[in-house]
């Protein structure tokens, strides 16, 4: 008994020795700071006694790790391509990158620079294999193609599709092997939780994480920027000799979402977990009882992630100024050394792009739009109102998002709004239900499933996500709250469902009494008037609606277009041949393109028109950057086309207001331009701001 009595006090001495110790440390470090330490601060000092390489972790970092300075390399001989002097550039600096401590880094060009180019310059120039590129679906084939136009002699596999290559040793005898998120995490998936065949559970390694590849590059690596992904994992457990990163828009919404792309590229410790109590440390968070730590047995209050202490909380809590201020310059010590980044306005000189302008063009419903409209307005305006005078305007917003997604389509077309019911109910008894998106009662052409079991189109959920007024957003269909996986792999749905659906708003069309709309005969008169001054121009035609761009092409045919069309529900090999077939037919003027579809990796120079057909809160210039980019020689325009007096016209006099307001701010992102405010809500629907001010000071 008094053993254990002296044991106790011992180990109460040892805490109270500690404790000590980490005061002594924290007044020191206060009275640096000229402040009170906050509690992140104060965790970071925790760990120094059992941690102590990270007492001066950022010191270190800026006096040991030189930033590398680029400098124009040799054109590699075996590139057919002549690289620009910023090109050339961007080479010697990823050279350098191997050679140092991070063996890879970010290249993080503006859009439309040629990421892909530079990239293909490293291989050449070092042709050792195998080499891995994960890329988004739509990108793969075009990776491909640039592989055989610019090198030779390069052994190149497409990793997709259901007869895709499983054996590990046949993938290494390839140069480059080219997959996509989607097919990573399934392979993944299945190496850790496996899949059932026969009513048994199978486990089935993964090629690509059995191989060391020489080299990874993530394309549109921002595709990884949720951590706790199964996409992000499976990049994770990647294993390779250098490691790359390549994004126009590294950061989107956060800073957290640096995280991950830190961690691919193995940044030690800045994503690591450590334990306050002792030596232990670890990329994973090992908590399987959710009680004790499966390595060193202390509560999860005991570990914390670097990242987090040092950059994330700060900057969240305080923004830029005191210890978010702080947070931000050790990020930039961080990024200095592990990311290059040019912009289209530095290297306008190199690049020799032609000037992109952006109009609007604004035109009226004719009367019987206008009557359909103003109904459907009054009905939602009436329902938002009741939200506001009941209090429960924040309970509320999936509600208020479909209400707006509905006076959005019909400022398309009316039957988008009118046929739609229709649409969804014919999906609802059988397996086709899932290819129709709970959002919008479009097609979802990238469909994504919550926990609650609802199909959403991927892009449809971000913006509702991106725009809720709530922290956690509830389901749009049954209200729980929202939990949903926006960086998953896509359903594979029944083909012939999709089809079936696909062929649904023109197969429930009189032809021989349809009529268009104000919009459509907007594009028609644009695209008509630009057909006579140079019948050779090319345009690309953006939606969200996919039952809209059935309309269109279907009256642009009437008129007498050549056209073709871009869908989430396409294979790599189809996609790939319809771009080809408009870069390359000189008939083919009209491209429509699903944004849901089309929205990243594309590169249709032969374009130099961008019609935009409904307002949302994407900007004009990431659709602008599929022609606005190397390659094009011609002046690029986007037209957005605006229907005045309907929620359109609102929508763009928030993008003007919010615009402004981002552009005074450091966060230029998406997610600034996107979160809708009550007043925001109350400027769409037309409700007084002194109803608004009310209603405000009672939530």
């Amino acid at each position: 008994m008094s053993e254990w009595r002296r044991i106790r006090k011992e180990a109460r001495q040892a805490k109270a020795l500690e404790r000590r110790a980490n005061r002594t440390e924290e007044l020191e470090y206060s009275r640096k700071l000229g402040r009170k330490l906050t509690w992140a601060e104060k965790s970071t000092v925790a760990l120094h006694k059992h941690h102590p390489e990270l007492r001066d972790v950022w010191g270190d970092l800026e006096a040991k790790i030189e930033i590398v300075v680029p400098q124009k390399a040799e054109q590699p001989a075996d590139l057919r391509i002549p690289l620009l002097p910023f090109q050339l550039e961007s080479l010697y600096w990823m050279r350098k990158q191997e050679e140092g401590i991070w063996r890879g880094g970010m290249l993080a060009d503006e859009m439309g620079m040629g990421k892909t180019i530079q990239t293909l310059a490293l291989f050449v120039s070092d042709r050792q294999k195998p080499n891995l590129v994960v890329a988004p679906t739509v990108a793969i084939m075009q990776w491909r193609n640039e592989i055989e136009a610019h090198t030779s002699g390069f052994k190149v596999a497409v990793w997709h599709g259901a007869s895709r290559e499983a054996n590990a040793q046949e993938l290494k005898k390839f140069d480059v092997v080219l997959t996509t998120y989607a097919v990573l995490e399934s392979a993944f998936r299945k190496q850790q939780s496996g899949f059932k065949r026969q009513g048994q559970i199978v486990k089935q390694k993964s090629p690509v994480h059995q191989i060391q590849w020489h080299r990874i590059i993530l394309d549109e690596a921002h595709n990884i920027k949720e951590r706790s992904t199964n996409t992000a994992k499976a990049a994770f457990e990647l294993k390779s000799n250098y490691k790359w990163c390549l994004s126009g828009t590294p950061l989107q919404n956060r800073v957290g979402e640096l995280y991950s792309l830190v961690r691919f590229l193995g940044g030690d410790p800045f994503s690591y977990y450590f334990c306050k109590k002792c030596d232990c440390k670890s990329l994973h968070w090992k908590f399987s009882d959710k009680k004790a730590c499966d390595d060193c047995g202390h509560n999860p209050m005991q570990h914390t992630c670097f990242w987090n202490n040092e950059i994330l909380t700060p900057i969240q809590k305080n923004g830029m100024i005191g210890p978010g201020l702080i947070a931000f310059k050790k990020l930039k010590i961080l990024l200095d050394r592990m990311m290059l980044r040019r912009t289209k306005i530095e290297r306008a000189d190199d690049l020799g792009l032609p000037p992109r302008t952006v109009t609007v063009r604004r035109d009226y419903f004719s009367p019987e739009e206008k009557e359909l409209y103003l109904s459907l307005f009054s009905d939602a305006k009436r329902q938002f109102t009741t939200y506001v005078d009941q209090g429960t305007l924040l309970n509320n917003y999936s509600n208020i998002f479909s209400l707006i997604t509905r006076m959005r389509q019909m400022a398309c077309h009316p039957d988008l709004v009118l046929k739609s019911k229709r649409n969804a109910s014919q999906f609802t008894a059988d397996e086709g239900e899932a290819t129709v998106c709970r959002l919008c009662n479009d097609i979802a052409e990238d469909a994504i499933q919550s926990k609650c079991r609802h199909i959403f189109d991927r892009e449809c959920i971000k913006q509702y996500i991106n725009t809720a007024v709530e922290q956690v957003p509830a389901c749009p269909v049954c209200h729980l709250p929202l939990t949903i996986d926006l960086e998953g792999p896509a359903l594979e749905l029944d083909q012939e469902a999709t089809t079936t659906a696909r062929q649904g708003i023109l197969g429930r069309l009189d032809v021989d009494k349809w009529r268009s709309s104000s919009k459509i005969e907007a594009l028609v008169e644009e695209l008509t008037r630009l057909r006579q001054e140079d019948a050779t121009t090319k345009s690309l035609v953006f939606s969200q609606f996919v039952n809209f761009l059935d309309l269109i092409a279907f009256r642009l045919q009437r008129a007498g277009f050549t056209i073709c069309r871009l869908e989430g529900t396409m294979t790599p090999q189809a996609r790939d041949a319809t771009i080809q077939y408009f870069m390359n037919n000189v008939n083919v003027t009209v491209f429509l393109v699903s944004l849901k579809a089309g929205g990243v990796a594309l590169n249709l120079t032969e374009a130099n028109r961008v019609y935009l057909m409904d307002s949302w809160w994407n900007p004009a210039v990431k659709a602008m950057d599929r022609i606005h980019r190397l390659g094009q020689h011609r002046p690029v325009q986007a037209i957005k086309l605006v229907i005045e007096d309907s929620i359109e016209s609102r929508i763009v006099q928030l993008q003007e207001k919010k615009s402004a307001m981002v552009d005074a701010t450091l966060s230029t992102d998406d997610l600034a331009m996107g979160r809708l405010t009550p007043d925001d809500l109350g400027f769409l629907f037309r409700v007084s701001t002194l109803r608004l001010e009310i209603l405000m000071r009672f939530l």
